[in-house]
């Protein structure tokens, strides 16, 4: 682009970068830093291991944000100075770097800004993700299965962690249902995007006349969040063991280790069988379930338990948020926000983060 031309994306640049200042205080954040570092240095600070983590965590998040904004507010003001004082022969000579600059710019700044959006209570929150396959027998357990690997590989692009909790394996192939603990920077604030139906348009490999197959998933996503507050009674639990399925090493089918736990007064049912022992496996499921009575408790919605869990009433045609098409053509369409793509392998492999942008921006603008 020439120096006339690239001067509105310039103009844009600057724009968004006061928008990002406006929303983030820069004071606010050093001495945020500066109050954490403290805190890190009181005597008996290491002696609680959540605070540890907990302040850690924080003080990190803080450090890297600081650090993003400065680093822009410095490309942001080369960028303004090359573009003032550059002759236009001079310019002609390094248009490219400068296209390239700028672009590389325009990118950063809209991800610090997606990054700011997500400033819910629990956004900043670890995740636990839930795939359920609908009705479709066969078919529909092999969607399941897709998906479940779908955020998985999505984990593995963002460096987030993640911990298989319990699957629950299809009786032909594919799974009925998988959990994950997700753990990483603003894991639930991104993941909370994928929360709904997701739709299957395919030729069916398990069809001899290869017909055209529409199967159904849901994805249930909630906050990990530590309730200090949250006191759970030993009589209104019903905890069972039973012996774990599937894979997981030579132990798994030798004893009674897997544990699932239902809290009476709510209905609520967790479980987890992928832990090496049953201690591990009842410590995990009560994670989960004081995650989910925590979230319950802060909406104030115990007559809505379904829409708390994240789980819609059916599974099935016309409550889906995302379609995704194999044949006649390829196409992956979000339903909320009309974003869509044809290059539905990359999707497949856990390239969504676009769809989550675009979704973010949306609730934004609604708010």
């Amino acid at each position: 682009m020439s120096k006339e031309e690239i001067q509105p994306l310039i103009t844009e640049i600057n724009d968004k970068m006061i928008n990002i200042d406006n929303h983030y205080d820069l004071e606010h954040i050093k001495a945020d830093i500066v109050d954490l570092q403290q805190k890190m240095s009181e005597p008996d600070f290491y002696n609680d291991n959540k605070k540890v983590m907990s302040v850690g965590k924080r003080l990190r998040a803080q450090e890297e944000l600081l650090q993003k904004i400065e680093k822009l507010n410095v490309q942001v003001k080369e960028l303004n100075e090359i573009i003032k004082n550059i002759s236009d022969e001079d310019y002609n000579e390094i248009e490219e770097n400068i296209n390239e600059e700028v672009q590389a710019t325009l990118h950063d700044i809209r991800e610090l800004w997606i990054s700011a959006l997500l400033s819910g209570k629990y956004d900043n929150c670890d995740a636990i993700l839930t795939v359920h396959s609908g009705a479709g027998g066969t078919e529909a357990t092999d969607w399941a299965d897709m998906l479940f690997r779908l955020y998985k590989r999505y984990c593995e692009r963002h460096n987030f962690s993640f911990n298989i909790i319990d699957v629950q394996q299809g009786d032909t192939t594919g799974i009925k249902s998988a959990t994950i603990e997700i753990t990483g920077d603003k894991a639930y604030g991104f993941l909370k995007c994928e929360k709904g139906v997701h739709r299957l348009v395919r030729i069916s490999p398990f069809d001899s006349n290869a017909r055209r197959h529409t199967s159904f998933a849901s994805v249930e996503i909630i906050p990990v969040i530590e309730s200090e507050e949250l006191k759970i009674e030993e009589k209104d639990l019903k905890i069972d063991t039973f012996r774990a399925s599937g894979a997981g090493g030579q132990h798994i089918n030798k004893t009674d280790s897997a544990v699932r736990i239902k809290h009476i007064p709510t209905g609520i049912v967790v479980q987890c069988q992928n832990e090496r022992s049953q201690i591990q496996n009842k410590a995990t499921a009560m994670k989960i379930l004081t995650a989910k009575l925590a979230e319950l408790k802060e909406e104030e919605e115990q007559k809505n338990l379904n829409t708390i869990q994240g789980q819609l009433k059916k599974i099935e045609w016309g409550s889906q948020i995302r379609s995704y098409v194999f044949q006649p053509y390829t196409m992956v369409k979000d339903h909320r926000t009309n974003y869509e793509t044809a290059d539905i392998d990359s999707v497949m492999d856990g390239d969504i983060q676009e769809f989550i942008n675009d979704y973010l921006v949306k609730l934004n603008t609604k708010n």
